[in-house]
């Protein structure tokens, strides 16, 4: 006993190993930090992660180069699943991801293979609003008009809000979008309606499709059907918002659930198990940013919305969301299939 206890004292008198002993700002001395992108180059997500990503390492501790890389598949999924299953859980890595990622275990989606509130969420650069959008030669002009007519859209994939928006909405109030996925990406889909492939884009964030592209809406060259979001966008007043027709209470929640997945607009997420010292540095690192005159001046530049919400509150956002009656839930999933 006495042998054991005088080993103990004098293992606890040991210096710690210098990986614990590190501040935040010597764990990110010197190192890289990888962002990686859900999306294919060029489009909304990946324009506003990259814009990001020059401007992060300055208020990171240590101010680590950050590297931005795209691995994008399945609307996000691929990168989700991989931060969560096979990331280095350090703090070194971090995903730029969509805003439907935290809620596709709660809606029933068995390739969603993570636990959403174990994610450490560094925060969002936008409150989003999307919407649903018709090519100005494709006759539908409103969304009571896609009540009676098809409109064919494209999509990234099922996992994604450019195939679940639709879906909710054709199986909810009855509209006949018809949806090809498959793209890699958004900008991709937006390629495809500029070369008449598809008719119109769904699920679409209003902030993207004004930096992506601005020529569209002052040529009136997309009719704006209708705003998914649980409020307007002040761009877009005369726009019916989804919330206002919904046509029940059921219906109501369940737009809710689906909905509040705008707030978290471009979301940004390590890996779970970071060290809560790094943890809070990131996401004191991103809100900062997001007040960075410079990172600011470049968003207005490129007409890119800036909105931010903290990781603490996308935190609460996801905890609160995943206690929603698994019933409503389930039947939402289904809806959006």
């Amino acid at each position: 006993m006495l042998v054991r206890s005088l080993v103990a004292i004098a293992l606890s008198l040991l210096p710690s190993s210098p990986a614990s002993a590190q501040s935040p700002a010597e764990f990110y001395k010197g190192k890289s930090v990888e962002l990686y992108i859900a999306y294919s180059a060029g489009g909304g997500y990946d324009l506003y992660a990259r814009m990001v990503a020059r401007h992060l390492g300055r208020h990171i501790p240590g101010n680590p180069q950050i590297v931005p890389k795209n691995m994008e598949g399945a609307g996000g999924l691929r990168l989700a699943n991989w931060l969560y299953q096979a990331a280095p859980r350090d703090g070194t890595v971090i995903g730029a991801t969509s805003r439907n990622i935290a809620f596709e275990p709660l809606i029933g989606n068995k390739a969603a293979q993570y636990d959403s509130n174990q994610f450490t969420w560094l925060g969002s650069a936008n409150d989003e609003v999307s919407v649903c959008a018709a090519w100005h030669t494709s006759g539908i002009a409103t969304i009571r008009d896609v009540l009676s007519k098809e409109l064919v859209i494209g999509s990234s994939g099922t996992a994604d809000d450019t195939y679940q928006y639709p879906r909710l909405i054709n199986n909810t109030l009855g509209t006949k979008f018809k949806i090809v996925t498959g793209y890699p990406g958004n900008n991709d889909v937006s390629v495809a309606l500029e070369r008449g492939e598809v008719a119109g884009r769904c699920g679409w964030s209003w902030s993207s499709a004004k930096s992506t592209r601005p020529a569209w809406i002052e040529e009136k060259k997309i009719n704006v059907l209708i705003q998914l979001s649980l409020s307007k966008h002040p761009d877009l007043p005369d726009v019916p918002l989804i919330m206002d027709l919904a046509r029940d209470d059921e219906q109501r929640q369940m737009f809710r659930l689906i909905f509040a997945r705008q707030v978290m607009g471009r979301p940004f997420q390590s890996t779970p198990g970071v060290p809560r010292d790094r943890l809070e540095a990131l996401q004191k690192a991103f809100m900062d940013t997001m007040k960075d005159p410079a990172f600011l001046a470049e968003a207005d530049k490129l007409k890119f919305e800036i909105t931010p919400v903290s990781g603490a509150d996308i935190e609460t956002l996801v905890a609160d969301i995943l206690k929603m009656p698994p019933a409503l839930a389930e039947r939402a999933g289904v809806l959006l299939k």
